[in-house]
């Protein structure tokens, strides 16, 4: 929780300082017209980036496969959109980085390849029902650690004459 406590307060400062440096260099209309700047080239390419990342998603989820990456560059795109439109020069700068494919896809590597995935009851470990396996859930593919096999039946209570009336 701290860190975040500090990121808030920090950066603030810190964009100030930034602003009103570039401000002393080049004057306050041209600083304030890059800050416009760029929010609105910003805002183009979050459209552009987020119908992609729609599309291959949906492409995704017609194949009957989890659209995981997408959802994760959603997220991406979400966050890079707001920091475009917060006023700052470092902030544009994260916010580039999260539009920008090729280093938006290097941070989702690093992100993703601490994500556990996790899978509801019928799937057997170790089997990825995300990317379109053929294995059904209940089976088991040759070598799988089967210590955690679902066992699937059927019931039929029988209950005595005396509990029916």
């Amino acid at each position: 929780m701290r860190p975040f406590l500090l990121l808030f307060i920090i950066m603030p400062i810190l964009e100030m300082w930034v602003l009103i440096r570039v401000g002393e260099e080049i004057g306050a209309l041209p600083t304030i017209g890059l800050v416009l700047l760029t929010a609105v080239v910003g805002l183009a390419l979050l459209k552009r980036q987020g119908l992609s990342t729609i599309l291959r998603a949906q492409q995704k989820m017609a194949l009957g496969e989890l659209p995981a990456q997408e959802m994760a560059e959603g997220i991406f795109l979400a966050v890079g959109g707001a920091l475009l439109l917060t006023p700052g020069f470092i902030t544009d700068a994260i916010g580039f980085a999260c539009l920008i494919p090729g280093i938006r896809h290097l941070f989702l590597g690093k992100l993703l390849s601490h994500v556990v995935v996790v899978r509801g009851p019928g799937y057997p470990p170790g089997s990825d029902h995300t990317r379109g396996s053929q294995s059904q859930p209940g089976q088991s593919q040759p070598g799988e650690n089967r210590s955690h096999d679902v066992i699937e039946g059927d019931f039929k209570r029988e209950d005595s004459d005396k509990d029916q009336r």
